[in-house]
């Protein structure tokens, strides 16, 4: 019934308890769980999980914090034929950070459009992440767009205008557990932009939903980001996850459950 598009359940967080963790999304509805790579070697260990448990796929990626100086032409090399194991159903998580000061622009930009690139020739849909960098994300994927191009951007942070322009290049947007902080944009946000246009991830192990912020999160909780989009758009539960569970379908091409 619920969905987690962005969940990092193979990170070492999860070793100790992973089972638990998949028993209790399970007992709570999650249906289909996505697990971002952001670097070589996490990008294996999604595919390893998803070939260990059939509802989850796997994300082939390279986070911007792995591309703060240029990357190895083999790193794009090994991503690429990673990213032809049949459970891997994206490319991410990519994109631009600016958050922390050390960050190098032109080492980030190069990777991203590399990954952009490595999308479009097998026909995937990206995971974006953006923090603190719209103006050049949207420059880049307007330099970068071609017939066809789907994503999601990740973790949305943007305001209305952003979500807007993001829509109308081809991306969803994917609402993480900090709607329910108090300070959020994102009701607006979501009040603003069609159902069609919204998944839910957890971002796990970051980004706890109240009343667990500051806790680890987990991929069952995904179900309070779903809840507080049917009550912004005062729409039932089970309208509000059955349209985001179709809409994860079609973007990612995933089997009709």
């Amino acid at each position: 019934m619920f969905v987690d598009t962005h969940c990092h359940l193979s990170f070492p967080e999860f070793d100790q308890d992973r089972h638990e963790v998949i028993k209790r999304l399970r007992e709570a509805e999650v249906s289909v769980l996505i697990d971002p790579g952001v670097d070589v070697a996490t990008s294996r260990k999604s595919i390893e999980l998803a070939n260990e448990v059939d509802f989850i796929y796997a994300n082939v990626g390279l986070h911007p914090h792995e591309a703060n100086q240029p990357v190895d032409e083999s790193v794009f090399a090994e991503l690429a034929t990673l990213a032809d194991s049949p459970k891997v159903v994206a490319i991410g998580e990519i994109g631009l950070d600016y958050h922390y000061p050390d960050y190098n622009r032109s080492a980030q930009h190069d990777a991203f459009r590399e990954m952009l690139r490595l999308a479009q020739s097998l026909d995937m849909p990206v995971v974006i992440h953006c923090r603190d960098a719209w103006e050049d994300m949207l420059h880049i994927l307007a330099e970068e767009s071609h017939s066809g191009m789907r994503g999601v951007m990740h973790c949305f942070s943007g305001d209305v205008d952003i979500a807007n322009a993001c829509i109308r290049m081809g991306f969803k947007l994917s609402i993480p557990g900090t709607v329910t902080y108090k300070r959020s944009l994102l009701p607006d946000v979501i009040r603003s932009v069609a159902l069609d246009d919204l998944l839910t991830e957890t971002d796990a192990p970051y980004l706890a939903p109240v009343p667990w912020r500051g806790k680890r999160n987990e991929p069952a909780w995904v179900r309070l980001v779903t809840e507080s989009i049917a009550r912004i758009r005062e729409i039932s539960l089970e309208e509000a996850a059955e349209a985001i569970a179709g809409n994860t379908t079609e973007l990612f091409r995933l089997p009709a459950s």
